[in-house]
Formats: C-alpha cells, structure tokens, sequence
C-alpha cells in the first residue's frame, strides 16, 4: 500500500499542476511541520485502491463497475451549462460559486459560513485527517469502511481504531462510543457505509451525535445519502443546525455523475469551517465548467429521480443473477452491492478482468467479498455474462 496510486496523491498533484501552489502551500506547511509516522494499517479489508483497479484494466472495458460512478449523469442542463461556462472560463468562477453555496445553504437550511467546498470530498476528507488527527490523535472508524480519511491520518502518524462491523454488516455503534477517549480527535461514520452499502438507524445515529460530539468531532460521510428512499429525513444534518460538533460531507460525485468534474461540500459549525479551511484547497480549486453545472444541476429532482430509477432497474436485475446463481448478497442503499464470492479475490478481480469487467474485492470476516457498482443494463448484462463464467 505505501507505494499505491492514491486520491490524495492525485489531489495534491493536481494542486500543483493546476497553478495552485498559493492556495495548497498553507496546507502543506502545516503538513510538513507535523511528524511523518508512516503507518500501513489497513493491510486485510483494503487490498487495492479504485484507482489501482482501474489503472491495471485493460484499456477496453466492457463494464466499469469498481469505483461506484454513476454512468447516467451528469444532466443534460448540467452538460449545457458547462459549455457555456467556456466562454468566460478565463475568469475565476467566484459568482457562481456564492451562487452554488447560496443554493445549498437555503436548501439545507444553513448559512453560507457553514459550508466549505472543494474539488470532491476527498480533500476535505484529508484536511479533516490533518487537522484532528494531528500530535497522535485517534481516529476512530468502521471496518470496513471507506478508508481515504483514517489512511491519510495513519500516515500523518494518527493511531487508527478499527471497529468491526455488526452480524448485519452495518456500522457498530455502540462499540464506536465505547472506544471514545480522551485522546480520540475523530470518530468517522460513513452512511451509507462503503463497501457494504448498509445504513444505521437514523435515530440511533442522531442519539450517536448528540453524546459522542461532546466528546470529540463527528464527521458523517453522506456520499451515498441521495440513494436513499428519503435522503433529508436520513441524513444528521440537523445535529449540526442544533450546534453539535458535527461535520456532514456531501458530494456531486455519485447520483449527479460529476465524478470526472470534482465537486463536494462539507457543512459543520463556523468555528470547524474557519479550521478545516487552512488545510484543504477550497473553492478554488473549483473549475468554472464544475460551478457552472453543479449550480444547476443542484437539486435538480427529475434528474435525480430518473437516474435513480435506472440505478434500482440495474440492481434488481444484480440481485436476481445472484439469487439465480446461489449467491447471497448484503441488501443495499447505495449504488453498489457487495456479496461473499467462492474464489481468492484477486484471482477473481483478474478474471473479471479478462472478461472486460472491473470489479472490487475485499477479504474481511474470514471471506472474500465482490463488490459490484451499479451501471448501465449493457454493464450489468457484460459483469453477468463474465460472472457466469466464474460461478
């Protein structure tokens, strides 16, 4: 893993590319004056990255399906108001970036000091590990979990604490609270959680908020929340509005398909917007194209519905070619689905592979696990023609 492609690497490189060695070089001072522990901890759970998988597929895919894109955005008005924003994208995109941050403040029902954005959640992710996982700091997460916050914190030198997850497969709760200390800088929540596409109780996990943000930060990733049935009545957003320590991390990147374009938010109390914003890029490292299209794909709910009508057309046809194949799977609340496969992982990604189908695998609880992301029905028809082939 030390020597892996990574997102943040990417981001940091970008950074540079991009001419953005002003706004970053804050972020890497402070970088460069905390110890450089270098940790490998997630050695079982996290084999690969979505990157390296990618990056190791053959250059024709018959189905993309290991890094949860979603194939059927971003919208047609989103895609028109990119074209447009070529004409004036000589200019830095500051009106259209208030407007975009007025949009998500009036919907969420925040003020605009509330949000941070930039380019995709990742960098605020790592700005998060930078700044609470500082001086040695516990981070505290699932296992497994989305892994791009507690890694980064690892090799800042944070000491990672890996709670396992439920029978159900769902984030534990309880035993996360019980591993809260006096040096714990951080507990990370994902929900939907990645890669087991599972949620927790909503209720549960305000009640979670409310008592542990006394105790230390709560970032609550929601990256996947726009797949659920009713995303605001799902979402802990109002733990932040009722004063608590709370961050809530949003992204464009999964149901409005602006993967390729980078853009995220995350919204938190004033005084943690003020902190995390020495550490992460910022609305600057924004493209014009991206603030033009998000500002009007925000929101945009016939969009959004159609595209996750085709998402729950192509996970219905997954789950019954596994049922039909004897497989079982975790039900899922995202565009993924993640089940226990008969083969060594990587030898069945390779294969996958062969077969023109990217894949993820993951080994935890004594299994090896596939997880799936949800494509188009052509994808969805190519994973299953190679599946068959393998089951």
């Amino acid at each position: 893993m030390a020597n892996s492609i990574n997102r943040r690497n990417w981001i940091k490189t970008s950074a540079f590319m991009a001419g953005s060695v002003t706004f970053f070089s804050g972020a890497l001072n402070k970088l460069s004056a905390m110890p450089m522990k270098v940790k490998n901890v997630f050695t079982s759970t996290d084999l690969v990255t979505d990157e390296q998988v990618i990056l190791q597929a053959p250059g024709v895919m018959k189905a993309r399906l290991s890094a949860n894109e979603n194939p059927f955005g971003p919208s047609p008005a989103a895609k028109k108001a990119m074209t447009e924003a070529m004409e004036t994208c000589y200019q830095y995109p500051f009106m259209k970036t208030r407007e975009l941050m007025g949009k998500i403040a009036e919907f969420e029902g925040v003020k605009q000091n509330n949000i941070l954005m930039d380019a995709g959640s990742s960098p605020l992710l790592h700005a998060a590990a930078m700044f609470y996982g500082k001086n040695g700091a516990e981070i505290i997460t699932g296992d497994p979990s989305y892994n791009d916050l507690a890694s980064s914190a690892a090799n800042l030198g944070s000491k990672i604490i890996k709670v396992p997850l439920t029978a159900d497969y769902k984030l534990d709760l309880d035993a996360m609270e019980a591993k809260v200390g006096p040096n714990t800088g951080l507990v990370y929540i994902c929900n939907p959680n990645n890669p087991t596409a599972t949620v927790v109780d909503t209720a549960k996990l305000k009640a979670f908020c409310e008592r542990v943000s006394k105790k230390a930060v709560v970032f609550v990733d929601e990256a996947y929340i726009d797949y659920m049935p009713d995303p605001q009545a799902s979402s802990v957003m109002s733990s932040v509005k009722a004063g608590q320590n709370i961050i809530v991390a949003r992204t464009f990147s999964k149901l409005y398909g602006f993967a390729g374009l980078r853009c995220g938010y995350i919204i938190a109390l004033p005084d943690t917007v003020k902190n995390l914003s020495g550490y992460a890029t910022g609305m600057m490292s924004l493209a014009a194209t991206t603030v033009a299209a998000a500002a009007v794909a925000y929101q945009e709910k016939e969009f959004l519905q159609d595209a996750l009508k085709k998402t729950m057309a192509s996970k219905e046809f997954l789950y019954a070619l596994l049922k039909k194949e004897g497989y079982t799977y975790i039900p899922s609340s995202a565009n993924f689905v993640m089940f226990p496969i008969n083969m060594e992982g990587s030898k069945f990604s390779q294969e996958m592979n062969n077969r023109g189908v990217s894949i993820r695998t993951w080994k935890f609880n004594n299994k090896d696990w596939c997880r799936v992301s949800i494509g188009r029905m052509d994808e969805m028809q190519a994973f299953a023609d190679a599946f068959k082939q393998l089951s």
